[in-house]
């Protein structure tokens, strides 16, 4: 995690993330920040005390979920898509239909520690084979 931090770092990279604490983005975010990198979290105000904010970034709080897809949309250059719940499958579906409908073109990474995204991708093929979605998704 320290050398992929401090290679963030090095490359001018911020980090732009959900702006939690806790759980695994919390741990990024506390790498890229002991690295010396730049970390912004967008957090919705409901959630701002359930997510226990991470008060140590450049924290942004919006008034929606909504708002705070679009906002990391709109700071991102790149989606990294490490392991997660039923919210980062969200976030992933919902920049998976922007790319499929044109809004964008900016690469979608699903980063695949020891196969969890596996099955995704799988269903993600068979949607592509079934004619429901463009080869071009990914």
């Amino acid at each position: 995690m320290a050398r992929a931090s401090a290679s963030i770092r090095r490359r001018g990279i911020t980090l732009v993330y959900g702006g939690g604490r806790i759980g695994l983005m919390g741990v990024v975010a506390d790498a890229v920040l002991a690295a010396g990198g730049r970390t912004i979290g967008i957090i919705p105000d409901f959630l701002q005390r359930r997510e226990v904010a991470h008060t140590g970034v450049e924290l942004e709080v919006v008034d929606s979920m909504h708002t705070r897809k679009r906002r990391m949309f709109e700071l991102a250059d790149a989606f990294l898509v490490l392991p997660g719940g039923i919210g980062t499958l969200d976030e992933t579906m919902e920049i998976l239909t922007w790319r499929q409908l044109g809004h964008h073109d900016k690469p979608v990474v699903l980063v695949d520690v020891n196969g969890y995204w596996h099955k995704l991708t799988a269903l993600l093929n068979h949607v592509v084979r079934s004619d429901f979605a463009g080869a071009d998704l990914s």
